[in-house]
């Protein structure tokens, strides 16, 4: 391999080794402690080997600066790595310490570039099965390809459960997802499913900022349980846009169904993807006598001309999560507010690992 055409991601030093065992006793003094007792308690195993199973949390090259977060939270350094790529783009990935038997998470968004990301997640699993990992968890806080989870036209792919098929076939044991484009996503998997949502944290954030007059807004009728669930959290009304997708990506926004005027809209979705149905909704409500618009959006996807949009628009504020590193020029802009959902995910996590109730945190 040419050193010039291959990157390193390298992780942390791992832990030191662990101790010898001590000696066991000698032969003849056991046979005599048997000889003159019989109801002697058996001796211990050693503690290596009663010892709980040990946690390990890795990552791709995706999200880092999420997964360190979320490390820092746990109290677990991050597993050591080394991902490599040939001059072709080919993968190259190795674990640079032993996980046999460790209940392992393996954080990786399948955000831009989609393909390469996710291709590298299944060969990072792949390499953890082959390492005899105890169970392999994979933590996705973006599902790529979930957005093609149904034949809505002829002659078709349904990428949802394609993309479920190979994190099975590659060794994935659990999924922990955030926030999927549609709830039944989780029946595509044939392996247990957690799947969390970021509503905690953005609820959060609206109530320390106690926006006057507030009424929350689903931008089609696909997402109207999540904005009704949101609004019954903030305790305000609920209003609906009627939208009619004419193409990919390209949407004409229709009517407002609900009284917005004079009042505080918040714009509530899932992904925000190219910002034309965002914006579109925004200058909807606005015309309908809405005073201002704020929108929150789970995943930052921003391809396109998203962040231009966004920028130019008369939104006040988008308040997006970091399940996806923004691009470089959307951190230019003032109107982009990232939340964390490192702490929601580490509670996750250290849920699955201790075998307790992961529903505490729909709270």
């Amino acid at each position: 391999m040419n050193k010039n055409d291959t990157t390193a991601v390298l992780s942390p030093i791992s832990e030191q080794a662990d101790e010898t065992e001590a000696s066991s006793q000698p032969a003849n003094a056991l046979l005599q402690a048997k000889a003159t007792d019989k109801t002697a308690p058996e001796k211990k195993r050693s503690g290596r080997l009663t010892e709980n199973k040990r946690i390990k949390i890795f990552c791709g090259s995706s999200n880092r600066a999420l997964c360190e977060e979320i490390c820092k939270f746990v109290g677990v350094p991050l597993g050591e790595t080394r991902l490599q790529r040939f001059s072709d783009g080919e993968v190259h990935f190795q674990l640079l310490e032993n996980v046999r038997g460790a209940d392992v998470f393996l954080v990786q968004p399948t955000c831009y570039p989609v393909d390469q990301h996710l291709v590298e997640l299944l060969i990072m699993m792949d390499a953890l099965k082959r390492a005899s990992a105890g169970r392999i968890t994979v933590v996705i806080p973006y599902y790529g390809y979930a957005r093609q989870d149904r034949k809505d036209r002829p002659r078709v792919a349904i990428t949802s459960k394609l993309v479920a098929d190979l994190l099975t076939t590659a060794g994935a044991n659990r999924a922990l997802l955030v926030d999927l484009h549609a709830a039944q996503i989780q029946g595509f998997f044939n392996i247990p499913v957690d799947h969390l949502f970021a509503s905690p944290v953005l609820v959060s954030y609206f109530r320390e900022l106690n926006l006057p007059n507030l009424t929350v807004v689903s931008p089609d009728a696909g997402g109207v349980e999540r904005a009704r669930f949101f609004a019954k959290k903030l305790d305000v009304p609920l209003a609906i846009v009627d939208k009619r997708r004419t193409d990919i990506n390209i949407t004409e926004v229709m009517n407002v169904i609900g009284d917005v005027e004079g009042r505080t809209c918040l714009i509530l979705d899932d992904i925000i993807d190219t910002a034309g149905t965002l914006v579109k909704t925004a200058d909807a409500l606005l015309e309908q006598g809405a005073e201002k618009v704020y929108a929150c959006a789970t995943h930052p996807v921003l391809s396109g001309p998203a962040v231009e949009r966004i920028a130019s628009s008369r939104l006040e504020q988008v308040i997006v999560t970091n399940t996806i590193p923004l691009r470089e020029d959307a951190t230019k802009v003032e109107k982009i507010k990232v939340l964390s959902i490192a702490g929601l995910l580490g509670r996750a996590i250290e849920s699955i690992h201790m075998e307790t109730s992961v529903s505490t945190l729909f709270n």
